[in-house]
């Protein structure tokens, strides 16, 4: 809003210092991370208060994990905070016109969305299954084909190539470690020409809607321990700002090598909205924490990340720069896989790891498993900053590539 009157006041020859200013992707990212930071500490101990007088507090099923009854009736659905911190800022200094902002908006109440229902019914119907699976797939998969359609479509979404001439729309994407490091999803379509063409935009969109559906839903795995998954996010959420800000600029993509993506400087300000919000709420979400995001939280990071990801054609980085949902995922996967193979094997069912998801696995001690190490239980708060360890290093790795080829 703040962007569009400057922008209106320019247009009819009123002139102030500092009028110009708003052109600047660097001032309003810098404004948007302020504002949005301000915004979660101002709203979150508001929020957290009509919480607890409405008694939604986390339900907490005896896992045997140290220290976890001490978590039961914290208050849960504290995404709230993280959304509203990241869209007020947005609205005020984003360009509102921009497909990539709006999308970005859409994204975040979808899955916000989807994330609040299904905190819902396990705090207001005592539900803890809460939302059924294919609902919550259906809800995401719904996100997903809207952004693929509209990336599909949109004229405002154009790219150029390192090695070409002219803008123009492509379903071209970046390999990491690769030298001539465009790949042309038509290339995985059957038939030559317009055919294969056509094919590409279709595999793309599918692409588009499985990657969006499979990170949300490992940013909620990820969800488990006091500030694991705010702060994961926030650390990859500034290292997609950084390769935001290199696409959206002709000079440093040409350099870098980079497809140059016009008009994406708008998911800079965004994302750096998502890591002010995110940085917010850590202050009341680090161990001990006072308040859990909840569904409400983690799948919308999770659909924002994925989604910025695809705007700026670094989607084939996701395993490398979301490396912890990633792993946290796959433990889930191998877990339930494994238990079901041995059980209908040995007629009882075995473990790969004491406990999944992955970080639960090193809270826990005493059970038979596959994977015994670490013996011994580790507290969760340094289990919390190993993980944003080893998170910095892959986003380092991620900007790397960037001239490993």
């Amino acid at each position: 809003m703040i962007y569009h009157l400057f922008e209106y006041l320019e247009s009819v020859g009123i002139d102030f210092p500092g009028i110009g200013l708003m052109k600047y992707i660097t001032v309003r990212a810098l404004l948007v991370v302020i504002t949005s930071l301000v915004c979660c500490l101002i709203l979150a101990p508001k929020v957290i208060a009509r919480l607890q007088r409405m008694q939604i507090g986390e339900e907490i099923r005896g896992l045997g994990l140290e220290g976890q009854m001490a978590k039961k009736g914290t208050p849960t659905m504290g995404g709230i905070i993280i959304l509203a911190s990241i869209l007020l800022p947005v609205l005020l200094f984003g360009d509102l016109t921009n497909v990539y902002n709006i999308l970005l908006i859409i994204t975040t109440v979808g899955m916000g969305a989807i994330g609040f229902l299904d905190d819902a019914i396990k705090v207001f119907k005592k539900d803890k299954e809460g939302l059924r699976g294919k609902y919550k797939i259906f809800g995401q998969v719904a996100i997903g084909l809207i952004v693929a359609l509209t990336l599909c479509s949109s004229p405002q979404v154009k790219m150029k190539v390192s090695n070409g001439s002219e803008i123009s729309k492509s379903t071209q994407t970046t390999i990491p470690f690769v030298k001539n490091h465009q790949f042309d999803y038509s290339w995985l379509a059957p038939g030559i020409g317009e055919a294969a063409e056509k094919g590409g935009w279709i595999i793309y969109a599918l692409v588009i809607i499985f990657i969006i559906t499979a990170v949300s839903n490992g940013t909620n795995l990820t969800d488990g321990l006091d500030g694991l998954a705010a702060g994961t996010s926030a650390l990859v959420g500034i290292t997609i700002a950084i390769l935001a800000y290199l696409s959206g600029n002709a000079i440093y993509s040409s350099y870098l090598g980079t497809i140059f993506i016009p008009n994406s400087g708008e998911v800079v300000i965004f994302m750096c909205a998502f890591v002010g919000a995110l940085v917010g709420f850590l202050w009341f979400n680090t161990f001990p924490a006072q308040v859990f995001m909840g569904d409400t939280g983690s799948l919308a990071l999770g659909g924002i990340i994925a989604v910025a990801a695809i705007m700026i054609k670094v989607e084939l980085l996701i395993p490398i720069l979301c490396g912890i949902f990633f792993v946290e995922s796959l433990s889930v996967i191998f877990q339930r896989g494994y238990f079901k193979y041995t059980k209908k094997k040995y007629g009882e069912g075995r473990r790969i790891f004491k406990m999944s998801p992955l970080h639960h696995h090193f809270q826990k001690e005493g059970i038979p498993a596959l994977i015994q190490s670490p013996h011994k239980a580790i507290p969760e708060a340094k289990i919390v900053v190993r993980f944003w360890i080893i998170t910095i290093l892959l986003c380092v790795l991620a900007i790397i590539t960037l001239k490993i080829r």
